[in-house]
């Protein structure tokens, strides 16, 4: 995971940023998920980045 956050405000001016930065990168390895509060949680922003593992791109796969 690489940002999490309630506060949605902050999520994005996160997201903001990182489109503004100087650090690429690459949204199609990215999830976003929106985890809907209700009473007793809020809801919860998250930022994740995909990791392949070490055999992605050997043999084709």
């Amino acid at each position: 995971m690489v940002f999490e956050t309630q506060d949605e405000s902050e999520w994005h001016a996160h997201l903001r940023g990182l489109r503004e930065g100087g650090e690429r990168i690459d949204w199609t390895m990215t999830r976003i998920d929106t985890l809907c509060g209700r009473r007793l949680q809020p809801t919860t922003y998250r930022l994740s980045l995909f990791v392949p593992g070490p055999a992605y791109g050997r043999d084709g796969a």
